[in-house]
């Protein structure tokens, strides 16, 4: 139980010959009494040493041992991180650039890669928390001597503070590059893989599916109704998605007054985010219509329909039917179900050859996107480094300009011929003649005016 003290308090007098300036700031106000309470963590602290007879040491391994414990039986229950884990960082994510956070995975750098749009905001605080104990720059500057070791650090305040926020997450989920949206079935496949191949596709696409539409129908099996196979197309034919693409929007330039150039750069944003919708639109209708072509219960239903038309049209037939041989049926089963059995190996084969081909060139893909990534970083900065070729300080619309026609002749020339432009304009002497090789470029390129000329 607390003991509360009175202990008096006041100022003693004044030295003898002490006078008084005439500032008011050298002027003493009359003494006065204060009470001081022990409270706070130190006391407490104070008390339970003084009444245990124990020194500081002795306090602190105790309290250190009971907090091991504790994390010790957390960990044991399995209940210590709700299913986040413990994922090991890449030496490339670690040595990100803070200052290039859009273009980083803020589910790797959390540790929640497995998880990603799944991630429940109590897992996303919880590897947070991990991440901040494990990458704190204290914490390193005592095991590495560092004192500015904090860039990764900020890499997690920032994933931390886009994945926190629901508006933000949705826009970072949007356009989240790990997740393959053009990854579907060729539709050759096997039609008892369908479930399995499909299930996946849907359920991936679903995580854009407004909640006010409720809950995201099923794929289902073979043993799906016909009501059920009809509910779930109409629901993806009539799909209200909340996908946008606000992430990708180009940054407005800082401290520019300009008001066209802001409007320019938002008209520009607002007509790309809608050029993405649409083509997101078209590629999500492609899938359900790709999808609805392959699914067996449609061709069974079909099958069904069309025997009922034909059972229909020979009712009035002797037994219900024309004669048929049952030994020239069998035998044109048989031979069906041969030629089943032998288009389903070959198209099995040609869908894993498919497969590979496609990896391959997903990764040719991604290391030409970097090599281009790359070249058109060197090549900015010789535009900067050489003013813009500008004698005296550039204007936003010649910046701007630059800076456009620098992109579209990345969009135009592979790696290898940027990397030849880029090595002349490297070894060219004077910004005439790094300009003169920038035209040269674009009109390479087929780009007839050249911002740069």
């Amino acid at each position: 139980m607390s003991v509360f003290i009175d202990l008096p308090h006041e100022l003693s007098a004044p030295a003898s010959g002490f006078k008084p300036g005439q500032s008011s700031a050298s002027v003493l106000s009359a003494p006065k009494t204060h009470v001081l309470q022990p409270v706070g963590p130190a006391f407490l602290a104070y008390k339970r040493r003084q009444l245990n007879n124990l020194t500081f040491a002795e306090d602190d391994k105790i309290i250190g041992d009971s907090l091991a414990a504790a994390a010790a039986a957390a960990a044991a229950n399995g209940d210590d991180d709700a299913g986040v884990g413990d994922e090991d960082e890449s030496d490339e994510l670690l040595a990100r650039d803070p200052k290039e956070w859009k273009t980083q995975d803020h589910y790797a750098v959390l540790g929640l890669s497995a998880l990603r749009w799944k991630a429940t905001q109590e897992q996303i605080k919880i590897a947070h928390r991990k991440k901040v104990l494990k990458h704190h720059p204290d914490k390193k500057a005592g095991s590495s001597g560092l004192t500015s070791d904090d860039s990764f650090f900020k890499c997690i305040a920032k994933a931390h503070e886009v994945l926190s926020h629901p508006e933000r997450r949705r826009q970072f989920d949007s356009v989240d590059e790990s997740i393959d949206d053009e990854a579907v079935p060729s539709g050759k496949e096997p039609a008892d893989k369908f479930y399995a191949l499909w299930g996946p596709v849907f359920e991936r696409e679903s995580r854009f599916s407004e909640p006010k539409k409720g809950a995201v129908p099923q794929l289902g099996d073979a043993n799906s109704t016909r009501d059920e196979v009809n509910e779930f197309y109409d629901f993806w034919y009539n799909f209200d998605s909340w996908r946008s693409f606000e992430y990708l929007d180009k940054e407005i330039n800082e401290g520019s007054d300009n008001r066209d150039d802001k409007r320019y750069t938002e008209k520009k944003n607002r007509n790309e985010r809608a050029r993405r919708k649409k083509e997101d639109n078209a590629r999500l209708r492609n899938l359900v219509d790709k999808a609805l072509s392959v699914d067996p219960r449609i061709k069974q239903f079909k099958a069904d329909d069309k025997a009922a038309r034909e059972a229909k049209k020979n009712k009035g037939r002797p037994n219900g039917a024309a004669a048929v041989d049952p030994r020239k049926a069998a035998e044109d089963k048989k031979k069906a179900e041969e030629e089943a059995k032998r288009k389903a190996e070959e198209e099995a084969k040609a869908a894993e050859a498919e497969k590979a081909n496609k990896a391959d060139a997903k990764k040719a893909k991604e290391a030409a996107r970097k090599a281009i990534k790359k070249e058109k970083k060197a090549l900015n900065k010789l535009i900067t480094d050489n003013n813009y070729f500008q004698s005296a300080a550039p204007t936003p619309q010649v910046i701007e300009a630059q800076l456009n026609e620098l992109d579209a002749l990345c969009d135009k020339l592979e790696a290898a011929k940027l990397g030849e432009y880029r090595k002349k304009a490297e070894a060219a002497s004077g910004a005439d003649a790094v300009k003169a090789e920038f035209v040269g470029a674009a009109m390479a390129a087929g780009i007839e005016t050249s911002a740069f000329a």
